[in-house]
């Protein structure tokens, strides 16, 4: 009987050890691999800001990124900017923190929660270094997932130069076509506001009684979906997040 024990506490002894041995080997690897992580998820978003900016996303990506895309802070109260280090700003989590984030009263449909108190933008710059547009980066609800894009607004922050979602988890074939270059294609020259200055920019089935500039048309079989980008863009643009900034860049204040 004291065999059949001990041998038992050796075999068990053994699994302990070895879960001890893995578990080191998996930190440890975790642990020296972070750096690299970290390093190509930036890669990727420089390589999401390039695309809504019209550059290459092949060669040098980081030295594209540094000539022609510049971060900056906005506090979303004011509209104004602010100091600090744009980059290495973490957006995400200054949005979840009750002291560096705001309640949402109206979300207009997206589902965000809270807004940061200060987030960040982003400037791209032609070769001569003179600001042709600006990138806002946006999420929200869509079907089954948040959805997260940049959206490049012209100087007059009424033109979109494009739409680049770089995050989603929606239907495969369906919602997913958010991402499918035909799509994305539709969004250049679309106009944020209608005549009256209503934010008026939507995913719609064709509407001849509506103007076609404030009009992208609808993913078939994806209605939710679409719903989802029309109201993140909507809540992003609206007065809860970017709206003061907005319309300090339409006055030419923030020049």
């Amino acid at each position: 009987m004291s065999k059949n024990n001990d041998t038992f506490g050796k075999t068990l002894g053994v699994v302990i050890g070895l879960c001890l041995v893995c578990s080191v080997i998996v930190s440890g690897a975790a642990v020296a691999l972070k750096p690299l992580q970290d390093a190509n998820i930036k890669l990727d978003k420089q390589k999401y800001l390039l695309q809504a900016a019209g550059y290459e996303t092949t060669g040098d990506v980081g030295a594209t990124y540094e000539k022609h895309i510049e971060a900056r802070l906005v506090d979303l109260k004011s509209g104004d900017y602010v100091a600090g280090d744009a980059e290495a700003f973490d957006q995400a989590k200054a949005a979840r923190e009750a002291a560096t984030s705001t309640l949402v009263a109206d979300d207009a449909g997206s589902k965000v929660k809270r807004v940061p108190n200060t987030a960040q933008v982003y400037l791209v710059k032609d070769e001569a270094g003179q600001v042709t547009s600006i990138i806002l980066p946006i999420k929200g609800a869509g079907l089954w997932s948040t959805m997260y894009a940049f959206l490049a607004l012209e100087t007059d922050m009424n033109t979109v130069k494009s739409l680049v979602y770089y995050e989603q988890g929606e239907t495969a074939g369906l919602g997913s076509e958010i991402q499918n270059p035909t799509w994305m294609a539709l969004w250049p020259g679309k106009k944020v506001y209608n005549q009256d200055g209503e934010i008026a920019l939507a995913v719609a089935k064709p509407n001849p009684s509506l103007d076609a500039m404030n009009q992208v048309d609808a993913l078939s079989g994806a209605t939710l979906t679409g719903n989802g980008v029309t109201n993140s863009i909507h809540f992003w643009l609206g007065e809860e997040a970017f709206g003061n900034y907005i319309a300090k860049v339409r006055q030419g204040g923030l020049e």
